[in-house]
């Protein structure tokens, strides 16, 4: 169980809720049997390879497709019982919306009049992810990366608690994923929710405070980013004129995942560099070198969401079928 998770006792309603949620397209399963919460306050990433199941979960949620079974809730209700939707959800599904020849601001009035927002409200938004410069540009001259920023922009137009966002780093340059980070921690400061899908980690480590991962419309792993990290710490090698001695020190103060390697050097795995130094210090051993060994964590996750493909058919007595016909090897 991890924070925000409904235990029973009384606790804030989550920003979005999928209990059971299922999808069902002809005899494909895009979704099974998903169930998460969002916390309000919180940015939550939801993770998983194309074809996952993402972009069908948040649509579920959004109220765009009817699931087959399962209740998708937004602050404890369904989308379309929202008596203000753009007041509570703001969303980026894609960019295919904007029409090249209309203007950053013309695009934005004709969402205004939808959202029941005065047109005064484009140029606020428009200021709010630095656009308001190009507000009179067509959207046919912009960048990849101004054409997201004018996707948040829209989605921003009804003041809204939530925002949920699909890919939203895709094609964004370094600079712009960095102003996109920043922008939806303060965002989250405020006691707003973000929710955000994408198929990489790496794209929303830095910014996401708890991860949902799927595989195959599936939950895979629920835990926060904080939480991955650290149980993926990686390892330190340390040089020292003594291993044994090291090995023994660090093993007294709780750190028994320390094993010699055939340089000399002992692998310290659950620790930092800084606390290996101490123990040495404490325990008069001169140490000569240090290398921190980091986890990767996209391969981590990677791993979690590999396919899982059923094992080689066996004959009934537990041989293997043989791969190729009998007397064809020479």
């Amino acid at each position: 169980m991890i924070a925000g998770e409904r235990t029973g006792t009384a606790h804030a309603r989550p920003a979005l809720e999928a209990v059971g949620l299922s999808k069902q397209f002809g005899a494909v399963s895009a979704v099974s049997d998903l169930s998460f919460t969002v916390p309000a306050g919180s940015i939550t990433a939801l993770l998983g390879p194309p074809g996952a199941g993402k972009s069908t979960t948040l649509r579920m949620l959004l109220g765009l497709v009817a699931p087959t079974a399962g209740t998708a809730t937004v602050t404890g209700v369904p989308f379309a019982a929202l008596p203000r939707p753009a007041a509570t959800v703001g969303a980026v599904l894609d960019t295919l919306g904007l029409h090249p020849r209309r203007t950053a601001f013309g695009h934005l009035q004709v969402y205004a009049a939808a959202a029941g927002v005065p047109d005064a409200r484009a140029h606020e938004v428009l200021a709010l992810v630095g656009l308001e410069p190009a507000g009179r540009l067509q959207a046919g001259t912009f960048t990849l990366d101004m054409l997201q920023r004018l996707a948040l922009a829209g989605a921003l137009l009804g003041n809204p608690r939530i925002l949920v966002l699909d890919e939203p780093a895709t094609g964004l340059a370094p600079g712009g994923a960095a102003w996109l980070r920043e922008f939806l921690r303060a965002f989250a400061a405020d006691g707003r929710t973000v929710l955000l899908a994408s198929h990489r980690l790496g794209a929303v480590e830095q910014t996401a405070d708890r991860l949902v991962v799927i595989g195959d419309g599936r939950l895979v792993h629920r835990c926060d980013t904080d939480e991955l990290r650290r149980s993926h710490t990686g390892r330190v090698l340390v040089a020292s004129e003594n291993p044994a001695r090291l090995a023994l020190a660090l093993g007294a103060e709780g750190i028994a995942d320390a094993r010699m390697l055939p340089d000399g050097r002992l692998a310290v795995g659950g620790t930092t560099e800084a606390e290996v130094a101490g123990i040495a210090a404490a325990a008069q051993v001169r140490t000569t070198g240090f290398v921190t060994e980091h986890v990767d964590l996209e391969r981590v996750f990677e791993a979690m969401t590999a396919p899982q493909y059923p094992a080689e058919p066996r004959h009934p007595t537990g041989q293997q079928y043989p791969t190729e016909p009998q007397g064809s090897r020479r």
